[in-house]
């Protein structure tokens, strides 16, 4: 499982730096958050930056699945 995990976690940083793709995550609990090109990762966080700063921070463990689209 931990494997897994670190897959998962490789897989989303290598997307996250790639500006050309976007990403719509679904967490546990339900919430859909679209990433914009203006996004980063800190360690196990994912940083979504807005207009006026960081506009939310994801925990990895809390994300369900990721969808990657070519824009």
């Amino acid at each position: 499982m931990k494997d897994r995990a670190k897959q998962f976690k490789d897989t989303l940083e290598r997307y996250i730096n790639y500006r050309g793709i976007d990403i719509i995550l679904t967490l546990k609990d339900g919430t859909v958050i679209e990433l914009d090109k203006n996004r980063k990762m800190n360690g196990d966080v994912v940083i979504k930056n807005g207009d006026f700063g960081i506009e939310a921070e994801i925990e990895i463990s809390s994300i369900q699945k990721a969808d990657f689209f070519a824009a």
